[in-house]
């Protein structure tokens, strides 16, 4: 408490906090803590012991700077437009990222955006208007990305660029065609898992899985006491990773440290030890998959004369092959649970020819039994105990977007929602589309082609579909709307998106933004938004909805937040929906926009009335107490996820979308969302599609990286760089902000200039061939770029390979923006724009070769 406070509550996407504020200002945040009169915690009664979570909400560490980020020095407060453009004269945009700006009113700002708007239809049509939000966006239904900035740019007619499952890149691609799960993007339901694990398993292997770090998305350290308790039981925990990961410190046991991009390998030698030595659940391989027979002749190498033994793996993975042994006969002896993060957010995924290690992993989980007790694919962040009943809809669901075609709000539209639905139709099939991944590209050297719309999971068909920009008779991009920032160091080979800012085929250039960080500083126009502390909205913690149904059975209490509007908006930012209002009214639809006026809070009242919530509470009773914990239905029976496929019987889990058995004719719920129904070993829908692709063929296969040690470049640039999420931001959004995350050694690190650097972890062995010792600035390069780091010499990165987070939020060149080096971090100037193989058009930073000198 704070003496003199007013306590106000919200939600972030690291947790739902009290927030106090003194005298109009945040003075301090907090977690949330449950009271006697909420909902009871679940208990998980297993092995002689009992098991129930803290009464709080344990955070991101991240969530708790969130007063420093509120009152960032680079907060954009005033609308700034670049003082070398001029609408109606030169527009110079070679100076996109190096000019300066100057402060201007509302009145200015709109009129120039919506004079360009005006002209831009007039002369091209709408869909000459290119927009695309940031992956992730303030908490809250109504202001995300899904809901207020859908529903307007699906009025205004702009085209989107169709977003990747950037993330979890090889489950969609390649896992999918295996299981199913179109509907969840290719990752699998988890639910009752932590009381399975609790109860049954005997070894956890991580794969390229880093929870400690990576938080299940948005669950914060939910999930930490999981995986004590797991210990405390004598659960053996293996680690496979080229970095010795953040939870690999608290829990390893062993740790196997393969070359980059050979995970593969590895585990088709696992699959070899268990047909070998007969250690696999054939029972389970005869009635519950298909195709097994053709896939193990290419393990035995019957097919290309190459047995996939231990020790051919070892000569490409570097793990000797009495290693590989040891951890296939203790996988096979004991209940084994296969750790690869909630949606597969671990590195191998995000490589050339990830797909195929995902699908190694669903494999090899098949072949002891998936689904069995103690055996199944969990990540040790979600699966408590679940009231999935309760409706309240996650961020996916369309909020206020009123469509039901290009977002989840088919639910919400027949509650009642929204009273005037809209489409998107320049989003959907007959209209026009981009990727996200190639928009460089498509506006400097069009046209592109690409296979798979976006976050394409009605089916796993979807993704073969060939796209194309611009579509016949569609207009290129003349004017860019950028709903965010961070693409610079997130997405790869940025210098690409630093071109495109800067050339005279983009007209206009308008940034949406809450920080002066990134991309905004290529804009002709920038408009200055509020943070979610500065406005009203309502949201659940670590709930999508959507493309991963019950994304918050990652959380031990399923939290609904009333998101208070603590303080006034900061200078004259806005919050996104006022912002869409001002320009909608301006445009002539500001009453379908707002249905006749609908204010921030009207829509967090309607979706309050419109929810399971109005069945507990009244409207204000919510808005006194500010959130709800959504209770157990009593008596609570666990429903183990793929328990019911394993044992041959009617779904009983809450999980959505198709079930499967489009050859066989199973009833519904019965079987996977394969076109057997069964767990495929050979892809049905691959080998329809292209029986012959070399890249991603209907049975798995390792397939040595186009950019890795043993390619051609490796000799110019012998070093593998690995770039995971971070462990102390979300992405960029709690980076750069000067606040006390700068002072963590693991984030950043102080040079002798005073200035904060991103850390390069760099083997001992490769330190000393370069002569950088810890703390040395070094230059990180290759042909793409080059990035200013600080050195941390560790033994916790294997030989050979360098590891560096993403997602840098501070993009600093010292010299001309796209051809100098930048000493902000932005280590995606470095990672490949090459897609993860022909026909799979996923992203692959993890393919990247580097090399490493001192630098200064």
């Amino acid at each position: 408490m704070v003496d003199d406070a007013v306590r106000y509550t919200n939600c972030t996407k690291g947790g739902p906090v009290y927030v106090y504020v003194k005298d109009g200002k945040i003075v301090r945040v907090e977690p949330l803590e449950l009271s006697q009169e909420d909902a009871e915690s679940w208990v998980i009664e297993a092995k002689g012991r009992s098991f129930a979570p803290p009464r709080k909400a344990l955070v991101a560490s991240w969530t708790l700077s969130t007063r420093a980020k509120v009152y960032a020095p680079n907060r954009i407060l005033y609308p700034l437009k670049r003082v070398d453009f001029n609408p109606n004269g030169a527009r110079n945009p070679e100076n996109r990222g190096k000019s300066a700006y100057e402060r201007i009113s509302w009145e200015e700002a709109l009129d120039i955006l919506c004079s360009e708007i005006e002209r831009i239809i007039k002369n091209y049509g709408s869909p000459a208007i290119l927009t695309t939000p940031s992956s992730h966006h303030s908490w809250g239904n109504v202001g995300y990305r899904f809901s207020a900035y859908h529903r307007f740019m699906a009025m205004l007619g702009a085209t989107y660029a169709d977003h990747n499952p950037d993330s979890w890149e090889g489950w969609f691609w390649g896992a999918m065609h295996h299981w199913g799960f179109s509907w969840r993007l290719g990752i699998p339901e988890q639910y009752d898992l932590l009381e399975d694990a609790l109860k049954h398993c005997e070894l956890l292997v991580f794969w390229s899985c880093d929870p400690h770090a990576t938080l299940g998305t948005y669950a914060g350290n939910e999930s930490v006491p999981w995986r004590f308790w797991l210990k405390e039981l004598g659960v053996r925990m293996i680690f496979i990773d080229p970095f010795f990961n953040w939870t690999a410190m608290n829990f390893c046991d062993k740790w196997l440290a393969p070359k980059v991009g050979t995970d593969t390998a590895l585990a088709l030698a696992i699959a070899y030890t268990w047909i070998k030595e007969d250690t696999y659940d054939k029972d389970y391989i005869e009635k519950r998959t298909l195709g097994f027979e053709k896939w193990r002749d290419y393990i035995l190498g019957k097919d290309d004369g190459v047995p996939k033994t231990p020790e051919w793996a070892e000569k490409i993975c570097d793990v000797p092959a009495r290693e590989i042994r040891a951890l296939a006969r203790e996988w096979a002896r004991k209940k084994t649970m296969l750790a690869i993060g909630r949606g597969g957010m671990g590195g191998a995924c995000r490589a050339a020819y990830g797909h195929e290690w995902a699908r190694m992993m669903v494999l090899l989980a098949a072949m002891q039994g998936l689904g069995k007790p103690g055996r199944n694919i969990w990540g040790t962040t979600a699966g408590v105990p679940y009231n999935a009943q309760f409706y309240f809809p996650g961020y996916a669901e369309g909020g206020i977007s009123g469509d039901a075609t290009n977002t989840a709000a088919a639910t919400l539209l027949s509650r009642g929602m929204t009273k005037i639905p809209v489409r998107w139709t320049v989003n959907e099939p007959q209209g026009q589309h981009v990727l996200r991944l190639l928009l460089p590209e498509a506006i400097l050297n069009p046209p592109v082609k690409w296979r798979g719309k976006g976050f394409a999971g009605a089916y796993p068909e979807a993704q073969f579909r060939e796209y194309k920009y611009p579509e016949d008779g569609f207009p290129t991009a003349k004017m860019f709307w950028r709903y965010g920032t961070a693409y610079i160091s997130t997405m790869t080979e940025t210098n690409r998106w630093v071109r495109m800012y800067r050339s005279p085929k983009l007209e206009f250039v308008v940034s949406q933004a809450i920080w002066f960080e990134g991309e905004a500083k290529f804009a002709d126009l920038i408009l200055p938004a509020c943070t979610n502390f500065e406005r009203w909205d309502i949201g659940e913690w670590a709930s999508s909805g959507g493309y991963t149904p019950h994304l918050s059975d990652s959380t031990n209490h399923r939290i609904i937040v009333l998101q208070m509007k603590c303080i006034e908006p900061l200078g004259e930012s806005k919050s996104d929906y006022q912002i869409f209002v001002d320009v909608a009214k301006r445009l002539g639809f500001y009453e379908k926009y707002t249905e006749n006026g609908m204010t921030e809070l009207d829509w967090v009242k309607r979706m309050f009335e419109v929810t399971d919530l109005s069945k507990y509470m009244t409207w204000e009773e919510f808005k006194r107490k500010g959130y709800f914990v959504v209770p157990l239905p009593k008596p609570y029976k666990p429903t183990p996820a793929l328990r019911w496929f394993a044992e041959a019987r009617k779904r009983d889990t809450p999980d959505t979308g198709f079930t499967g058995g489009r050859i066989m004719g199973l009833p519904d719920g019965h079987g996977l969302g394969t076109p057997s129904g069964l767990l495929e070993f050979e892809a049905t829908t691959l080998k329809r599609f292209d029986p012959s692709d070399p890249e991603r063929p209907p049975i798995p296969k390792y397939i040595p990286s186009w950019e890795g040690p043993e390619s051609p470049i490796a000799e110019k640039y012998p070093l593998q760089l690995v770039s995971p999420h971070p462990r102390y931001s979300f992405f960029t959004q709690y980076d750069g902000k000067e606040s006390w995350i700068n002072d963590i050694p693991d984030h950043r690190r102080k040079g002798k200039d005073g200035y904060y650097y991103w850390i390069l972890r760099i083997h001992p062995e490769d330190a000393r061939k370069r002569g950088i010792v810890d703390g040395d600035l070094v230059k990180v390069y290759n042909d793409r770029g080059a990035v200013i780091c600080i050195a941390e010499v560790t033994e916790r990165i294997r030989p050979g390979v360098v590891h560096s987070y993403e997602a840098s939020a501070v993009y600093d060149p010292i010299g001309e923006p796209g051809e100098s080096p930048d000493r902000g971090g932005c280590i995606n100037l470095l990672t490949p724009s090459r897609l993860m193989s022909k026909n799979a058009s996923g992203m692959a930073p993890n393919s990247c070769m580097v090399e490493v000198s001192k630098w200064g």
